[in-house]
């Protein structure tokens, strides 16, 4: 379930890194899904119960539950050596991880990091996926170091720095609760 990889097309000049995937898109998937369907379900029961169900309304209720869901799809993201793509439903972006030039927080209730790269390639993705699956924020970590290195990395080291304490944060709570030791 957690790491998958590419294979190389014929044609191709050398066979590809392995891509990580987030371990947690199914279930936030699935999630997705199951609230549009209880808030059908729901509707659909208060119509009945009120005697107003009607086809029309049925249809307008079914319209609904599919807006909840496509709003609360979460966006598929993998990382490879020097690449970190993002699949929402419309479209895909996708940065050189190894050619970083900004690394920020977006501010709101929502936090996203937003990473940025030399060809002027934006990416927005939610930091609780990097929290969930360390290994995707291993290679995106070593990936950034290479491009501060480099001197291409203008601005974000700090953001970086809290991801990182963030995700030893959560990697050290869970090590403690499986250890038996919370």
């Amino acid at each position: 379930m957690g790491r998958r990889t590419t294979r190389a097309v014929a044609g191709d000049q050398a066979p590809r890194e392995p891509l990580l995937h987030d371990t947690t898109w199914a279930g936030e998937a699935r999630s997705a899904v199951g609230c549009a369907a209880v808030l059908f379900a729901l509707l659909l029961g208060i119509d009945e119960m009120a005697d107003t169900f009607t086809d029309p309304r049925a249809a307008l209720w079914l319209g609904l539950a599919v807006l909840l869901a496509l709003v609360l799809w979460p966006a598929r993201v993998s990382v490879g050596r020097g690449r970190l793509v993002s699949r929402g439903l419309l479209r895909e972006s996708g940065v050189r991880t190894d050619r970083l030039v900004s690394v920020r927080w977006s501010g709101g209730v929502a936090q996203r990091l937003i990473l940025r790269d030399a060809d002027g390639n934006r990416v927005e993705l939610d930091p609780k996926v990097l929290v969930a699956n360390p290994p995707l924020w291993h290679i995106l970590d070593g990936d950034a170091r290479t491009s501060a290195q480099r001197g291409i990395l203008c601005c974000g080291e700090t953001a970086l720095q809290q991801m990182a304490a963030r995700i030893d944060k959560e990697t050290a709570r869970t090590v403690f609760k499986l250890s038996g030791l919370k």
